[in-house]
This record gives C-alpha cells, sequence and structure tokens, in this order.
C-alpha cells in the first residue's frame, strides 16, 4: 500500500514523520534552520493531531535533559537542533549516548560561528563524531522522511538502544520543497511498534537503581566496551532495517550504509555524503555518455563507520576524491581521514585527494564536480587538503 504524496519542504517532512511515529515526549527550542521542524509538531499537537507531551524549554541543553528523563521511563522522545545549539547540546550528547537512551534527532546541519552564518555545511555535527550517538545522512526531502522511521526502528532495537541523529543540510533540505510519498499511518505503525521498554526504562520505583556509576576506572571500561559493541551491532541493524522499509515500501538506501552509483567498474569515485550527492549523480551520468568511467559513494552512516562496505565498493578504482563541507583545522577533512583508514585497512592504496568546500553555505556547482573528477582521471597528485571554490579577489597571506 503506497501512502499520498505531498509536495513538502525537508523540515515538514521530517515533521510529518515524527508525527507518525508518535514520540510521546517532544523537547523544543527553535534554531534556524530547524524551527520549522518543532513549530509544525507544535501545531500538530495544538490541533490535537498528535498526542504528546510538548515541552516548551529554555535552551538546547535543557532540551536534551529533559528527554533523558523521558526516555529513562521508557517514553519514545523526539528533538531537533542546529549548529550552536548543537554544540550547546555538547554535556548532554555524551550523558543520553553513555545511558544507552534511544532518543531521536533531527540535526539542520549549519556552519559554526565565528564567522557567524545561519547557512550549511556539515562542521556541527561531525565534530560530535565521538559522542556515541549514530550519525546518518540524507540526500533529498523523501530520505529525511524515510530516515525518521529508519532512526526509531534502529535506535529502539535490544541490540543498539542508542540515540539516533538524522542530518539535514541546512536550507539546501530544510527549506526546499519536493515531491514526497507519504508512508500509510497503519504502515508506520507496524514498522516502529512501541518497543518493550523494560529493555530501557532506567528509572524504575518499583526497581531502584544507580544509573551514574560512581566507580572510576572499575567500571568505565566496561561501560565503554558495551557502546562500541552496540555501535558494531548497529552496522547490521541498519542493514536489516533499510531491507525492511524496502520490502514495506519499495524504497532502499543502498543497504543503509552506503549508495554506490556505478561503481562496479568505475575507474575514478567520488564519495561524499548528504545533498551534494544529488549533483555528482548528474554529473557521473554525464561522464559516463561521454565514455568515462566515474562512479559515486554516497556515505549515508557515518557512525557506525562502515568500513567493509566502502572499502568494497572502492576496491577497483584507481582514484577516490572525498568531497566533505567540513575541516578538522591543521590537518584535513574528518571523513577523508576515515575513508583513508579504512582503504589502509583493507590494504588498498588508490589515489586520494580531499576537497572541502561548502563552507558556511558556499555554493558547490556541477563545474566544480566536473574539476575534481577531471583531476582524479588525470591522475594530479595528491594534496593534503583542497579547498573548492575560494574567492581571488583575497589576499591569503600564507599559504594553507
Amino acid at each position: 500500500m503506497s501512502g499520498e504524496k505531498q509536495f513538502i519542504s525537508g523540515d515538514e517532512a521530517v515533521a510529518l514523520a515524527v508525527k507518525q511515529a508518535k514520540p510521546h515526549v517532544i523537547a523544543a527550542y527553535p534554531i534556524t534552520p530547524q524551527t520549522i521542524v518543532v513549530e509544525r509538531l507544535a501545531d500538530y499537537v495544538e490541533e490535537g493531531e498528535l498526542e504528546s507531551k510538548y515541552m516548551y524549554v529554555e535552551s538546547e541543553h535543557s532540551a536534551l535533559s529533559a528527554l533523558f528523563g523521558a526516555s529513562g521511563v521508557g517514553a519514545r522522545t523526539f528533538t531537533a537542533t542546529s549548529s550552536q545549539g548543537l554544540l550547546y547540546m555538547a554535556e548532554c550528547l555524551h550523558f543520553t549516548s553513555g545511558g544507552r537512551y534511544p532518543i531521536v534527532m533531527m540535526n539542520a546541519n549549519r556552519s559554526l560561528a565565528l564567522p557567524w552564518s545561519i547557512f550549511g555545511d556539515q562542521r556541527d555535527s561531525l565534530s560530535q563524531r565521538d559522542a556515541g550517538w549514530i550519525q546518518l545522512y540524507v540526500e533529498n526531502v523523501q530520505e529525511a522522511y524515510d530516515s525518521i522511521f529508519h532512526a526509531y526502528r534502529i535506535a529502539e532495537d535490544p541490540r543498539v538502544m542508542t540515540p539516533v541523529m538524522v542530518n539535514l543540510d541546512g536550507f539546501i533540505l530544510t527549506h526546499t520543497y519536493e515531491l514526497l510519498e507519504t508512508l500509510p499511518q497503519e504502515q508506520a505503525d507496524a514498522f516502529i511498534p512501541y518497543a518493550d521498554y523494560a529493555n530501557c526504562i532506567k528509572f524504575d520505583e518499583e526497581n531502584p537503581m544507580n544509573i551514574a556509576i560512581t566507580g572510576g576506572p572499575l567500571l568505565n571500561m566496561e561501560f565503554r566496551f558495551q557502546q562500541q559493541r552496540a555501535m558494531n551491532d548497529a552496522l547490521k541493524v541498519i542493514e536489516e532495517t533499510d531491507k525492511a522499509f524496502g520490502e514495506l515500501t519499495g524504497r532502499t538506501y543502498g543497504g543503509g550504509l552506503v549508495e554506490a552509483y556505478r561503481c562496479e567498474d568505475a575507474e575514478v569515485v567520488l564519495l561524499s555524503l548528504g545533498s551534494l550527492c544529488g549533483t555528482i549523480h548528474v554529473v557521473v551520468d554525464e561522464y559516463r555518455k561521454a565514455g568515462k568511467k566515474v562512479g559515486l559513494l554516497k556515505l549515508r552512516s557515518f557512525r557506525p563507520f562502515p568500513v567493509d562496505k566502502v572499502a568494497e565498493a572502492l576496491s577497483g578504482a584507481r582514484a577516490v576524491g572525498v568531497v566533505e563541507k567540513d575541516i578538522s583545522f591543521g590537518y584535513e577533512g574528518a571523513v577523508y581521514s576515515e575513508v583513508n583508514s579504512a582503504l589502509i585497512k583493507k590494504g588498498l592504496c588508490p589515489l586520494t585527494r580531499n576537497y572541502v568546500g561548502g563552507l558556511g553555505g558556499r555554493n558547490f556547482s556541477k563545474e566544480d564536480i566536473c574539476g575534481m573528477f577531471d583531476d582524479l582521471l588525470e591522475g594530479a597528485p595528491a594534496d593534503s587538503v583542497q579547498f573548492v571554490n575560494l574567492r581571488g579577489d583575497i589576499d591569503y597571506g600564507n599559504e594553507c
């Protein structure tokens, strides 16, 4: 059974999916460009379309703190944030992942200050890669909607019990309208039934326990080992979830971890994450028509990082370009480091280049993508980092 079609923005698509997921508690603090999500959810609650406790809190830190308590008594929960708001939550990100609370959060990827910008790059979420949250990145509005259902099923799986962050490129997806096919409510209910929360209730008056172990080194490592094991287990659960969703709707995302497009015989592959993959997809088709063997590898799950899937998809390429809206200052892009590590672990040594751009919302054009493919096809020597689309009318002083 297919649902109805709607012409809808990414923010509205997330709100609609959350409404259908029926969270017991929503804690909200608005920040551009995610504000529309929590506004729409407030409308649903006010109009009686969603039965949920909607908490108006004074900060992003308070939003996640509130969900810590709600999730601890067995409630399904949701919040959304962006940029500085995500950083304000940083302390609570570790509390919720360490406590193994299956919270779902949408993050509208937006640049970090200073310089101040409301426009999108991925430095906010990638800076929190070690916070213990599963991180999923989406390419378009349909995938944003679908990924909310994926996120609840993954987070609440007894093998995982780990919070999930669904990342949408700010403005490029959050405010862009696309045609969306919705999920009938009965299918949504069947796909993410309320879990047996006996597995995740932390605050129980009948069986009180200390969830903030203060034993120093006595038990801390064992807790961290369990977190690592759950993240590793999540790889399989993400694949199972994508398969089950495909059987339900006909829509799949390459197995949930990565999506390889025309990579089977590709000599050169660009790897990226988020909305930029749509542009790369178009360029790949154009180059294929010209007889050039290029491909795209879309990274959907950054945490857990799918080492085996990345290496398998890139195993036949002689050159790989990693395109990302992020930079780890003093080194290279965070995604580039992960990809190189995966390749080396699997004994693969293609030429690799790191293309960094889109910072502060700077545009990536088709011409930019063509330039990257041409670089790799010509076997240009690898640089540590190549910034894409720098303005030429500025004196940068010392070279990078």
